[in-house]
């Protein structure tokens, strides 16, 4: 029956569901890699502190094993970052799938055999974390280069969906799975999911891409990364914004926030509401920014980071859970909303040949504070007091973000009309090979 027919009883045929057409083959292997691999570690995360758990670990042994997966994060993502500009991205992205597919699969086999030793399972999670640090700047702006400018922010925005409904989702069923057949298995699904993500991430067609001419070696390739941040004060100053803003939230909610649950909210229950009222609340502000094209991007970004500083100032009162949950779901809004013009401003601005440099620079600033904020929120607690210094959190959140509203080109950097792509796996037009696109984010 063609289309636009009737059927014999004269009622209209229901028109087949469609892909939009925006979405094109190399936009959909990069989400569903992206939503598969999430699914798998939002579970891996709560796998890997009850292993450590059941193998008799304490609580300090779980934030031992977790340093070890964030230190050489933190130390290889510069490097991470030059080695992607030089190699193809998609190469070196399957590459990190790869050795976390490995490092995760002999963690599993480590804790289903038996007796893992402490040594072990960090070593394990190092090499996870290597992984991490070669990936994400590799990753940054291959979405948004999958698509035509301007259809670029809804684009991210429903790959902000999905991905924040997998980690949402597999933090959900992960605890479940813990509890039902243990931690190894966990991490074994995490290891199938590296698996699969990096297949899906093989098959990327690249041909668009344009080839890059290597010039020098890494050290001067991180010069030219750092010269392109240090160039552009919209650019620097939201990243010093964020290593600071990142660590106080990081701070009052991986530290002061359970204390705070335990003793006035009524335990983990409320809390783990809170959190996932969070993160249902980044799922709506990726839905929101499907519709919403804000002209100054920079400036509706910033102005959505002072909801940031409601958690820590909600904590210090305390808020009841009833007014809790609500504020940190619209929290998540706000984040979301702030995660996707940063991304579209860095698409926009940074050279397609520099972005994975540039990215790891942003990661780096948004990562090196965090482990050092969660080590010193007992002391700080100790010296001057919890409530107090969930107050201090709010206030850094609010005075950077105000600082940085009064860097200009934040308030005036400008939405253009229409940004090209470079990895559709459509041709490209003629003005699609004027200039090349740029990024995805924080």
């Amino acid at each position: 029956m063609g289309r636009g027919q009737q059927n014999s009883g004269d009622e209209p045929t229901t028109k087949p569901l469609s892909r939009p057409s925006w979405a094109g083959r190399n936009y959909l292997l990069l989400t569903g890699a992206t939503v598969i691999a999430n699914l798998g570690s939002s579970g891996a995360l709560i796998a890997t502190a009850f292993a450590v758990l059941a193998s008799g670990g304490s609580a300090t042994d779980v934030g031992l094993v977790a340093a070890a997966r964030t230190v050489p994060l933190v130390l290889f993502l510069l490097i991470g970052g030059a080695v992607a500009d030089r190699l193809p991205r998609h190469h070196v992205m399957v590459a990190a799938n790869a050795l976390s597919c490995v490092s995760q699969g002999l963690f599993a086999l480590l804790v289903l055999g038996g007796e893992p030793r402490l040594w072990q399972m960090a070593v394990l999670a190092a090499l996870g974390g290597t992984g991490q640090a070669f990936f994400a700047p590799a990753s940054e702006g291959m979405v948004l280069a999958s698509v035509s400018g301007e259809h670029a922010g809804r684009a991210f925005a429903v790959f902000r969906m999905g991905m924040n409904g997998a980690n949402i989702g597999g933090a959900a069923l992960g605890g479940a799975l813990v509890a039902a057949v243990g931690p190894g298995w966990v991490l074994a699904v995490d290891a199938a999911s590296f698996a699969v993500a990096g297949a899906l991430r093989a098959f990327l067609d690249v041909s668009g891409t344009p080839v890059r001419t290597r010039r020098g070696g890494i050290l001067r390739d991180l010069r030219d990364g750092w010269q392109e941040v240090v160039s552009r004060p919209w650019l620097w100053a939201i990243v010093l914004q964020f290593s600071l803003v990142n660590a106080v939230i990081s701070a009052a909610e991986a530290v002061y926030g359970p204390l705070v649950a335990e003793e006035h909210l009524g335990g983990p229950g409320p809390w783990g509401l809170a959190l996932a009222a969070f993160g249902a609340g980044t799922a709506g502000g990726a839905l929101l920014m499907t519709r919403l094209k804000p002209r100054r991007l920079l400036l509706t970004g910033s102005l959505c980071v002072f909801p940031l500083a409601l958690p820590s100032a909600a904590l210090a009162v305390p808020l009841p859970a009833a007014g809790l949950t609500p504020l940190m779901f619209g929290t998540g809004i706000a984040v979301e909303v702030f995660a996707v013009t940063w991304m579209m401003a860095l698409h926009q601005e940074i050279p397609e040949e520099k972005f994975s440099r540039v990215s790891s620079y942003d990661w780096l600033g948004s990562l090196a504070m965090v482990p050092v904020a969660t080590a010193l929120a007992g002391p700080v607690q100790d010296l001057i007091g919890r409530t107090t210094a969930l107050w201090c959190c709010a206030a850094v959140i609010t005075l950077l973000t105000g600082a940085v509203l009064c860097v200009p080109e934040v308030r005036h950097l400008t939405r253009r009309a229409s940004t090209p792509t470079i990895a559709s796996s459509e041709p490209a037009s003629p003005s699609d090979k004027a200039e090349e696109p740029r990024p995805e984010g924080r």
